[in-house]
């Protein structure tokens, strides 16, 4: 099995690593829209969490019933399209990011 991890600070102040386990990945959410098509500014509550952001880390796989692991269809810095309301957030450092199944990611975008 070969451990994918990274530090999760992309600025480097962390220091630590995040390795999600089985068939999770580390998503950082992509900031949401500060103004509206018509140029008016939004407050922070009006925003909507988007739902797309770049996979920061992924686990290991998913383990089959033969005992094998399953391959992933993510990988490191690949930019996603999720579920809005998909798995937990969570603060590790100063950053924020989003755990989440893969199965909650519905699309790659290249």
């Amino acid at each position: 099995m070969a451990k994918k991890t990274r530090d999760a600070a992309a600025d480097g102040k962390c220091g630590m690593k995040l390795q999600p386990l089985g068939d999770r990945v580390v998503v950082r959410r992509d900031e949401s829209e500060e103004r509206t098509a018509g140029g008016l500014y939004l407050p922070e509550s009006a925003k909507n969490k988007p739902s797309r952001g770049v996979v920061v880390s992924v686990g290991d796989g998913r383990v089959l019933d033969d005992g094998s692991r399953s391959k992933f269809a993510v990988q490191e810095g690949d930019r996603v399209l999720f579920l809005s309301y998909a798995g937990e957030d969570f603060k590790f450092g100063e950053d924020e990011f989003l755990l989440m199944r893969e199965s909650d990611i519905l699309a790659i975008i290249k």
